[in-house]
């Protein structure tokens, strides 16, 4: 290990390159990254690992950090009892993928941050996620919990039964991630299954706000991308009603997201989730995954409807990441913080003042100071601006006597309340929203983490070529190719044939992993597609065909998340078994070599694609609710069956 950067005042993770592992750099926690020299301590001490998972905009991960990880009596337990990893889950989702489901297994949910209580070998026997510093709602404190696990592992009866109980957790771990297993054969048509998806999101649909489920809502871009698939096909077999009621659910969540305080309605971009129903009240982070995916939701609601309202947000989510989450080298950054300091720019320098969605909030005073008082009023009516704060559904009370824009009055609502044309109407908004983002830039902007993921870019690089072909700006033909040519120049060595995850300040690190093949040669296809560049194609069938060789399993047919390679210290080579907020690299993979079958004839690739679909589908585990991106795949299919 370099110990060069090491004083007094760091760890090890002064060495890393991950902006979460250097934000734990200065804990008095002696943490280690993931690797063989923790891993062999831990072994030769016979110590239990804590492993602490999370990200750089956490904001829950900052909580803990701030109320037990900068304590030195919490740190001083913990390095004396254990022996402590930190891992970034944006650069290791294997790990991640291993360990959450373990601390879901035992305790019924998971989260980030994500604390697990590892043996020496690596299996796991406890966990959850958030634990604060002194107990509180029942909930365990952290330091009650350290000294109660290590008083288990210290007393030799209870040791031995927590060492097996590790060993039947990590095998259920095997047995539910790996489906190493004959499937059997399944009655059911392709047909059914798709009928049976849609069925499921007519049922959770939420009729007064749109999404599906409950607060937290999430955007949800597969779910939306199968209803929009699902649109072609039931107009394919004539069946009208079916058809519209499909698009009607995508529709009205797509407007209702849009005019939401989830949406930044002074900047553009979409915020990662609604803490409400209403979709008023995000966590404010923005993810670069999110947006790629909404981006071309929103492209695509545009080519069915023609609203031009749809083609407006994707503009502006496009320009959004132009403007700040693109690095001057052409690759995308990968997310900005929820959470920042309620002020000007240096105005504040202890981190612990930081504040959830302070850098996007406003109070009626400032905006009267900013806008004029005339300006202003008509402001507040269309975003429902209120003296006293509009937040009113804030569960946490972060926001009082704050405001968060979101869309009350519509443009012409508002028109008729002051007797203004609708053009003026709306002119008068634009220039207020420049006034207020030229004055939201004096403030002190949230964190941006700045590393770049070739998974994530593949995403942009995909909506990028899209917005080319829908919006026709070339600016956006230009992003996409710039970002390709980043990955390919920085994370793909073409002698190897390797690509490489993760890239930042210079260093390219950690292996890829399926995704980061899935969604680059998605994206690659797209770029073709868009500027005929063949080089583009003539990249995605190398890589697909080291990708099958990495990650296809031919034996029981499906996709591991690494390769054989990977990582030796890998208890469990895991497969992804849902599309979730991102789309598994399976179901991606599987679109990319039906397309690229049909581009350049090779039919081996659209034979292993058919043997994913049955293998998915003849699983016991199968729900439809668990795959709407390949579902929205098997639409397309049927579709072009129906048509051929």
């Amino acid at each position: 290990m370099d110990n060069n950067k090491l004083t007094n005042n760091s760890n090890r993770l002064i060495n890393e390159k991950s902006p979460y592992l250097l934000q734990h750099a200065h804990n008095p926690v002696d943490w280690y990254p993931w690797g063989d020299e923790a891993i062999e301590r831990a072994v030769k001490e016979n110590k239990p690992i804590i492993l602490s998972i999370g990200y750089s905009t956490c904001h829950w991960c900052h909580v803990m950090e701030n109320e037990s990880f900068i304590d030195h009596s919490i740190a001083k337990i913990m390095n004396d009892n254990f022996i402590c990893i930190k891992v970034d889950r944006e650069e290791r989702p294997d790990l991640d993928r291993i360990y959450i489901s373990a601390v879901t297994a035992l305790t019924g949910s998971a989260g980030w941050p994500l604390n697990v209580f590892l043996t020496p070998k690596l299996k796991p026997f406890f966990g959850g996620t958030y634990f604060p510093a002194k107990s509180n709602f029942g909930i365990i404190s952290w330091i009650d919990l350290l000294n109660r696990i290590t008083s288990v592992w210290n007393d030799p009866v209870i040791h031995e039964d927590l060492v097996a109980s590790a060993d039947k957790i990590t095998d259920i771990l095997i047995k539910n991630l790996t489906y190493d297993k004959v499937f059997s054969a399944n009655e059911k048509n392709k047909e059914s299954y798709i009928d049976d998806a849609f069925k499921y999101y007519s049922s959770s649909f939420d009729k007064k706000y749109g999404g599906f489920g409950k607060a937290p809502k999430f955007p949800s871009p597969s779910t939306l991308k199968f209803l929009l698939a699902y649109y072609t096909y039931a107009k394919t077999i004539e069946e009208p009603a079916i058809a519209k009621r499909a698009l009607d659910m995508v529709h009205y969540t797509l407007k209702a997201m849009a005019r939401g305080g989830i949406y930044d309605q002074t900047g553009g971009g979409f915020h990662r989730y609604s803490t409400d129903e209403r979709w008023h009240i995000p966590h404010f982070e923005k993810m670069l995954y999110d947006n790629a995916q909404l981006v071309d939701t929103y492209l695509e609601a545009y080519q069915m409807t023609t609203d031009k309202f749809f083609a407006k947000i994707a503009k502006e989510t496009c320009d959004y990441i132009l403007s700040d989450m693109t690095s001057p080298l052409g690759g995308f950054y990968s997310a900005e913080d929820a959470d920042s300091y309620p002020g000007q720019i240096s105005q504040y320098k202890d981190k612990n003042n930081k504040v959830e969605g302070a850098f996007y909030v406003w109070d009626k005073k400032e905006l009267n100071e900013i806008l004029g008082e005339d300006t202003a009023q008509i402001f507040s009516y269309h975003f429902g601006v209120m003296e006293e704060g509009n937040a009113t559904h804030d569960p946490h009370g972060y926001f009082k006597k704050k405001n968060i824009l979101y869309v009350k009055h519509s443009i012409d609502e508002t028109a008729r309340k002051y007797n203004l044309l609708p053009d003026k109407v709306e002119q008068i908004l634009n220039d207020a929203r420049y006034k207020l983002l030229k004055e939201r830039a004096n403030r002190e902007r949230p964190h941006l983490d700045d590393k770049i993921l070739t998974s994530w870019n593949g995403l942009m690089i995909s909506a990028f070529s899209k917005a080319y072909k829908v919006l026709g700006s070339e600016k956006y033909l230009k992003a996409a190719k710039d970002a390709a040519g980043f990955i390919m120049s920085n994370l793909y060595d073409q002698i190897t044939g390797k690509l490489y995850r993760r890239w930042r300040e210079g260093e390219r690190a950690v292996l890829g992993m399926g995704s980061d093949y899935a969604f680059f040669i998605s994206g690659l296809i797209d770029l073709y597609e868009s500027d005929s560049d063949k080089k583009y194609l003539e990249t995605a069938v190398l890589l697909s065909e080291e990708y099958l060789r990495l990650f296809y399993d031919e034996k029981y047919a499906g996709f591991y998340m690494t390769s054989q390679e990977h990582d030796k210290n890998l208890i469990i080579r895991a497969k992804e078994d849902s599309d979730s907020v991102i789309p598994s690299h399976g179901s991606v993979a599987i679109k990319n070599l039906l397309r690229l079958s049909k581009i350049t004839g090779r039919a081996d690739f659209g034979e292993i694609a058919q043997k994913a679909i049955e293998a998915a589908l003849s699983a016991s585990t199968f729900h439809p609710a668990l795959f709407p991106y390949m579902l929205a795949v098997i639409c397309d299919m049927e579709i072009e069956s129906a048509g051929s």
